[in-house]
């Protein structure tokens, strides 16, 4: 094999195995997100119209 100057770290190279997550307690999936921003966005444009 030939030296090609690159050093990687011991262990996985600096990459990390999906299956070694550790379990959180909340689980949001992306839509869940963006409705929430969403709803923040049209919470605050309503704020915006009617407390003016």
């Amino acid at each position: 094999m030939a030296n090609t100057g690159v050093n990687l770290p011991g262990g996985f190279g600096g990459l990390m195995r999906f299956g070694e997550e550790y379990p959180s307690k909340f689980n949001l999936k992306p839509m869940h997100v963006i409705l929430f921003v969403i709803f923040i966005i049209l919470f605050r444009i309503f704020l915006a119209i009617f407390l003016h």
